[in-house]
């Protein structure tokens, strides 16, 4: 079952769906065949079913020539939200001691002969 604020947006797409199918001039069974699904289904996915799969919802957009909008549903590059948040979030952890020893080696700075790292506390590791 779909949740009330997807219904609406559910209905449309099959609106739109079968408006392509109709500017086309293909006739449901027509496109169940190529698509690879019963007639029911396409009905049910203008409808603006929840449980049609997304896979058939992906076949019938390849049938029409409108799979490349698919994709662009959900393009992390037009998320605002999403690209906000990224920006607000800070780093989660530093420079790991590994890795500037490693830094230390590969610009000459550190000494070739490998030391054990002891920390304030007296453990070595």
């Amino acid at each position: 079952m779909s949740s009330p604020k997807s219904k609406p947006a559910l209905e449309r797409l099959g609106r739109d769906i079968r408006g392509a199918r109709l500017r086309r001039g293909m006739a449901v069974a027509d496109l169940a065949i190529r698509a690879g699904a019963s007639p029911s289904t396409l009905a049910r996915l203008e409808k603006g079913d929840a449980g049609v799969a997304l896979g058939t919802l992906a076949d019938v957009l390849v049938v029409l020539g409108l799979i490349e909008r698919m994709a662009d549903l959900i393009d992390i590059r037009n998320d605002d939200l999403g690209l906000a948040l990224v920006g607000e979030q800070t780093p989660k952890r530093g420079r790991t001691v590994g890795s500037m020893h490693r830094r230390k080696r590969a610009t000459g700075t550190g000494s070739s002969v490998t030391e054990d790292i002891v920390d304030p506390d007296g453990a070595a590791f």
